[in-house]
């Protein structure tokens, strides 16, 4: 009878557990430019391209440092090298502790030339575009998806030679998949491409994660039709109005998404979505 009851409360703590996951539901929050964080049912702490101190991000205006507030980070992905995107992801990792999500050449070369910890890295976390890891204890499932753009990750040692950039792998998108929770499709910087609709049919986005801000990436009318191509069911603008070149505001990409039928939500940095299951509950 003992065992049973010890079996029982078990089963039970399990249970409430899942419950409880579920009921946290998960948090997006974007801090500008390409960066965004996850936090998942169950607590645990991802950000993409985590660029915490592009301009726009409300964190690091009036000389504030928006490092300071992270208390707590388990994975930094990224989707390629160029500066904007890895951002501050090696002092993010130095302070806590974060392994590393992305392709094998860019996380072998950042932990060489910019010194991310590399025993916070190793083939639970590198991968290449097609393979899919688990992490988090088996709460999330990340995917690299295929993109048209280029990675290229600075040399501090280059000196006078030429070129100063080291290769970085291929550039990528990320799907993360989340435990009663949405599947997210971050773009990276692609230019749209055809076979992006063999990522909708293959993981069909909550919230797709658009770069839309042109020049560098997908014009907006692009960035429209990349929404619709991977059957976002919400679209989310991001990569804009962080320099000059870029489109300044997200109209054109709002624009567009309306005559294509697609839903979206233009957030504002610093802000969040929150999703109870796979819809969000505060759009």
């Amino acid at each position: 009878m003992r065992r049973m009851g010890a079996s029982a409360v078990l089963g039970l703590s399990l249970v409430l557990a899942a419950v409880a996951a579920r009921a946290a539901g998960t948090t997006l929050t974007w801090h500008g430019h390409a960066a965004f964080e996850i936090v998942t049912p169950k607590g645990k702490v991802l950000m993409i391209d985590p660029w915490l101190k592009n301009p726009t991000n409300p964190s690091a205006k009036n000389g504030k440092d928006p490092l300071a507030s992270v208390a707590k980070l388990d994975y930094i992905l990224l989707t390629h090298g160029h500066f904007d995107h890895v951002g501050d992801a090696v002092a993010l990792a130095r302070k806590t502790g974060a392994r590393l999500v992305t392709n094998f050449e860019l996380g072998t070369n950042l932990a060489k030339l910019h010194g991310y910890p590399k025993e916070q890295m190793g083939f639970d976390t590198l991968m290449n575009i097609g393979g899919e890891i688990a992490i988090a204890e088996g709460e999330v499932t990340v995917a690299l998806v295929p993109a048209v753009h280029s990675s290229g990750l600075n040399d501090p040692y280059a000196g006078d030679k030429d070129p100063d950039i080291a290769y970085a792998g291929n550039p990528a998108g990320v799907v993360v998949r989340i435990q009663n929770g949405p599947t997210i499709y971050h773009t990276g910087d692609t230019a749209f491409f055809k076979d992006m609709s063999l990522i909708g049919e293959l993981y069909e986005p909550d919230v797709a994660l658009i770069n839309t801000g042109g020049h560098f990436a997908m014009e907006p009318y692009m960035a429209a039709r990349a929404a619709r191509t991977v059957r976002a069911k919400l679209a989310v603008p991001h990569h804009y109005a962080t320099f000059p070149v870029l489109a300044q505001d997200a109209k054109r990409f709002a624009e567009q998404l309306e005559k294509r039928g697609v839903s979206y939500k233009i957030m504002t940095p610093g802000s969040s979505l929150t999703f109870k299951g796979a819809r969000p509950i505060n759009n």
